[in-house]
């Protein structure tokens, strides 16, 4: 089974979004679990005191290592150490995270994300438990939680049995390295606007070849260097056949 456990300071927001549809549809057929820890039942005083001033001064707090500690050793207890175990932070420093990210991850059986509130989290809680840092954008956000639930939401999709159809997502933008191609359903004419006749065609060859130059269009006009990325991924793998 796929299990996740999620630190954080307000337990309340999860599952969220992760609670309803094919996720939840995926947690009552036991494909995933979730558990929440609470970061504050692990707090060192009756005030449930988790932050304190950074040494050196500065402005803003710091979520304190010995709360954090403590709640790791514990959920540490439930599994057997020495199985391989992600430990993610959400961080502006952390490498982008993209679909290779999340297909990585959803082949992961034990994943535990800790939710940064603050200026961060004490640097010695990252260097003894995290083993991957990642940024969901150039952006800054006042916690963990939502990047948490964006990583969740896109590796756990990719779970086997999560979706209906598992073709769908390896046909996603970025999953080809590409964006997708346009799609349309009924009805056939809409506002005087008529669906692609190739679309309705029935050859399905054509039909591919149509929707793989609306893919390498869009990329090229949307996200040049997503398109300089792809043209290089295939010029090497070309050049590797040739010399093999």
């Amino acid at each position: 089974m796929w299990t996740a456990r999620v630190f954080t300071l307000y337990p309340e927001l999860f599952p969220g979004l992760l609670g309803v549809g094919l996720y939840k549809k995926a947690l009552k057929k036991k494909l995933w679990s979730l558990e929440v820890i609470n970061i504050r039942d692990y707090a060192m005083n009756k005030h449930k005191t988790v932050d304190d001033t950074p040494f050196g001064g500065g402005s803003g707090m710091v979520m304190m290592a010995e709360p954090l500690m403590n709640a790791m050793e514990d959920a540490l207890d439930f599994v057997e150490r020495s199985e391989e175990i992600k430990v993610l932070y959400p961080s502006p420093q952390g490498k982008l995270w993209n679909q290779e990210s999340a297909e990585d991850l959803s082949e992961c059986d034990k994943i535990i994300f800790i939710c940064g509130h603050y200026k961060g989290i004490d640097e010695r809680v990252i260097e003894k438990y995290v083993t991957d840092e990642y940024s969901i954008g150039d952006f800054i956000m006042t916690s963990g939680e939502i990047p948490t639930m964006i990583m969740l939401d896109s590796a756990m999709r990719l779970v086997p049995g999560t979706l209906n159809n598992i073709e769908s997502a390896l046909s996603d933008t970025f999953s080809l390295g590409l964006l997708d191609h346009p799609h349309y359903t009924q009805p056939r004419i809409i506002d005087k606007k008529t669906v692609p006749e190739v679309l309705i065609s029935g050859h399905h060859k054509k039909i591919e070849s149509w929707r793989q130059a609306k893919r390498e269009k869009r990329t090229k006009e949307k996200r040049p260097e997503l398109w300089k990325r792809y043209i290089g991924i295939r010029e090497s793998e070309n050049n590797n056949e040739q010399n093999s």
